[in-house]
């Protein structure tokens, strides 16, 4: 397992729909990046600009919205993750 550093998480994409509203199955090719992720594990931390402890606003297991080509794609135990800060996560679904 990985343990990000600092003010990073490590999320796992939520895979795309394969098939399209119309009922069309769309190759892998066609799909987009998914624009949702689940937390998988937090950094440690860190001081804000002020020296105040930084307390992350996300949890492990929360539903998260992110950017379409934000963070860093890595591979944990042969599954895709992505690693990023957690500034770069656009909100929380649900």
């Amino acid at each position: 397992m990985i343990t990000p550093l600092g003010q990073r998480v490590l999320l796992k994409r939520i895979e795309a729909e394969e098939v399209s509203a119309g009922g069309i199955v769309l190759p892998d090719s066609a799909q987009e990046k998914p624009h949702e992720a689940i937390v998988v594990s937090l950094g440690k931390g860190g001081k804000n600009e002020d020296g105040s402890a930084f307390e992350f606003t996300v949890a492990v297991n929360d539903k998260v919205l992110i950017a379409k080509y934000g963070g860093t794609d890595v591979t944990v135990n042969g599954e895709e993750h992505l690693i990023m800060s957690e500034s770069d996560i656009l909100g929380i679904v649900g």
